[in-house]
């Protein structure tokens, strides 16, 4: 693993690491982290490929802190998109960050596979701004956030916006009990009327597919730092995996496992999986810094890097668990842990389904109405 980054000192790391397992056993949140993240300046702005290199070393440690302050991540990102293009619209949100304010993420919501091109939320203009009604769910840092991106509908159109904790009109159900990345405490979050001020709309766009450089920031940043927290679970994966062949002995053999053919292949094949995804993630980080112009075919790479990155973790934790023997499938094991932890990548936009109707637009078009 590559050395840790002046702010994620090797101690901090440890730290986080010894408390991961009392948030899940505890399904609560992971304020000690937090609190010593906010102050090592874990949530100020960097560029997308130190974001994600930062944030796959996190998961390694504690996945579910990891993938809850990438949320936060997201919408710094966002604002660093806009900015490196020349739209300072949400410079805002840079210095806020640089600040301490944590933003969260609210837009997803029970039954919207639409995702961001339509919501089930309406967004109604009022004076001063927008009020919004409905409900959000997977709202990562529900007990920590002090700005929170929201969107909703009003006519043909699609209101973007933020509200801060002290805005009225909102509540969180206190409902996050899952398998897995329990701390990250992702409540219900119920909107009615609250009110999004004129000067904190981002955007309003048409229902639809957009090109827009909003839009395209709140994609690469999902995509690509979700694909980073995945990887960094498959880090870990690899590590225990390792351990646990030199350290089990055979019977029938007297030898560690290490020196079995058999589990030998196991953990190269598993490292071969693991090796291919950090160039992809790194050079397209890199690029979308580097505002390189993939065009029509960003969507493909971003959605294909991390459906990509997701399966591959699943597959190196599965090859662990088959590594370790009995002793991970305990409910106090960390791989035991891992193993819930990394199932959440499927639960992520983009979908399988979603993934590979995009890729399949990209190179053969769209599907022609039937006659």
């Amino acid at each position: 693993m590559t050395s840790a980054p002046r702010m994620l000192s090797s101690d901090l790391l440890e730290r986080i690491r010894s408390r991961a397992a009392g948030y899940d056993r505890d399904n609560s949140f992971f304020t000690e982290d937090l609190d010593e993240l906010r102050a090592a300046g874990y949530l100020a702005p960097r560029s997308l490929v130190e974001t994600a290199r930062d944030q796959r070393l996190l998961a390694a440690y504690a996945p579910a802190t990891a993938l809850a302050i990438n949320m936060h991540h997201v919408w710094v990102g966002v604002a660093r998109v806009l900015h490196d293009r020349g739209d300072t619209s949400l410079d805002w949100v840079l210095a806020d960050a640089a600040a301490g304010e944590l933003f969260a993420f609210g837009n997803s919501e029970q039954g919207n596979d639409l995702v961001l091109w339509d919501s089930l939320t309406t967004a109604e203009p009022v004076d001063g701004g927008y009020a919004f009604t409905g409900t959000k769910i997977f709202t990562s840092l529900s007990p920590a956030w002090t700005r929170l991106g929201i969107f909703g509908r009003h006519g043909d159109d699609l209101v973007h916006g933020f509200i801060t904790r002290d805005t009225p009109g909102w509540s969180s159900k206190d409902d996050w009990d899952t398998l897995g990345m329990r701390a990250t405490q992702s409540h219900t979050t119920v909107l009615d009327g609250a009110l999004v001020p004129t000067n904190r709309v981002a955007r309003v766009l048409p229902v639809g597919p957009s090109a827009d450089p909003f839009v395209f920031g709140i994609f690469a940043n999902f995509l690509l730092l979700t694909a980073s927290v995945y990887a960094g679970i498959a880090d870990r994966a690899l590590e225990l995996a390792v351990e646990a062949v030199q350290r089990r002995t055979s019977l029938k053999t007297g030898q560690h496992y290490d020196q079995d053919p058999d589990f030998r292949w196991r953990i190269a094949d598993a490292a071969l999986a693991l090796d291919a995804l950090a160039p992809q993630l790194e050079a397209l980080a890199a690029d979308v810094d580097g505002l390189v112009d993939r065009g029509a075919n960003w969507f493909r790479y971003l959605t294909g890097a991390k459906h990509r990155s997701t399966e591959t973790a699943r597959y190196i934790v599965d090859q662990a668990m088959r590594s370790a023997g009995g002793g991970g499938y305990r409910s106090t094991s960390e791989l035991s842990r891992l193993q819930r932890d990394v199932l959440a990548g499927i639960y992520h936009p983009s979908d399988t389904e979603s993934v590979h109707s995009t890729v399949a637009a990209n190179l053969l078009g769209p599907i022609l109405p039937q006659h």
